[in-house]
């Protein structure tokens, strides 16, 4: 009678193989100390008895854990997810993250930490102690936060920092904001647009800082001036709408305004409409993210998508190849962007 899948364990494809339990930790844990004929021979009996390695079995070769520990804001995350308004930054980060980890025999757990909080090392270590991680990705605006940065350098752990340019510690990795920002603010350029305004997002997260360096940068290679474009948010819808009632209310108002997310970017929509501006008519909207928000706002918005599974599976994927043994890469990882364009950006049928 053929055994039961979840009751075949490591020693029973020792047995089934004739070879030791740790040549068949070393096959699982795809090591590269092991002949092929052995290797084969491993995977035969794997197959042959529907074996499933465990945690367990996989740490027999050493210290490793098989999990990576993806570590996000808790704050804004619980917040979203109460408000229900449709945001997925964590649903793509998992998306990424867990299917690349599963391609390697690895668990990715996410865990929220307080990045405002005056204990925000006592909460990782309490974290890191809990899963023993073989490595752990940040992202914003963890990925920046000094605190966090050392302590975990200090740690000796492998660390991806997601939304990062900064290469002094762990392993960055970015979509290249103020490239993106640039790349949003050209496309309004080719249209005719020549007044744009821009909303940042909260200053706490250095990626704003760098789409307004590329928006500025976009404005100045057109000879363009950006003074009274520039309103600030916090990535809130209500910081939005007020970002948007400020610059649409000057006396020079924007013929396109880039918002630098989409929930800014929807109550951009929303003041628009209620001060009887027609959207693309009356003013080109752009949206960052493109989220379910973007696809089913009224019009649908034209956005910049955020690689951001991508870049969970690059960050997951660095942190694997370091643990056996690859180097860390020599500069910034970049994963590029790109402009989705939909129903809310229309040329500027004025004089700008």
């Amino acid at each position: 009678m053929a055994r039961r899948r979840q009751a075949v364990t490591i020693r029973h494809v020792a047995a089934e193989a004739g070879v030791s339990l740790q040549t068949v930790s070393r096959v699982i844990n795809a090591e590269p100390n092991v002949r092929p004929e052995m290797k084969q021979r491993v995977q035969e009996a794997i197959d042959r008895l529907g074996y499933v390695p465990s945690i367990a079995a996989q740490r027999m070769s050493g210290s490793r854990s098989y999990l990576i520990l993806a570590v996000n804001d808790r704050e804004r995350t619980i917040a979203d997810w109460r408000a229900r308004k449709g945001t997925d930054w964590v649903d793509q980060m998992l998306l990424g993250g867990m299917l690349t980890c599963a391609e390697h025999g690895y668990r990715m757990i996410v865990e929220l930490i307080d990045t405002h909080s005056d204990h925000v090392e006592r909460e990782l270590s309490a974290a890191i102690a809990a899963v023993q991680p073989d490595g752990i990705i940040l992202t914003p605006p963890h990925a920046d936060n000094p605190q966090i940065v050392r302590f975990l350098s200090d740690q000796k752990i492998l660390f991806a920092r997601i939304g990062s340019q900064d290469d002094d510690a762990g392993i960055p990795i970015s979509m290249d904001d103020a490239g993106s920002a640039r790349m949003a603010t050209r496309h309004l350029l080719g249209l005719g647009h020549r007044r744009i305004g821009f909303i940042a997002g909260s200053f706490e997260y250095r990626l704003s800082g760098w789409r307004v360096d590329g928006w500025r940068q976009a404005m100045a290679e057109a000879g363009l001036p950006d003074a009274g474009l520039l309103a600030e948010g916090d990535f809130s819808y209500a910081s939005g709408a007020e970002a948007a009632r400020r610059l649409l209310s000057g006396a020079q108002r924007p013929s396109a305004i880039i918002a630098s997310n989409d929930q800014m970017a929807l109550a951009t929509l929303d003041t628009a409409r209620a001060m009887d501006l027609a959207v693309p008519r009356d003013l080109s909207v752009i949206s960052f993210d493109n989220t379910p928000l973007a696809y089913f706002a009224q019009p649908s918005l034209t956005a910049i998508d955020q690689p951001i599974a991508a870049m969970a599976s690059k960050a997951a994927e660095l942190i694997i190849d370091g643990q056996r043994g690859k180097p860390r890469p020599a500069r910034l990882t970049v994963i590029p962007s790109s402009l989705v364009e939909r129903d809310s950006v229309a040329p500027w049928p004025g004089n700008g």
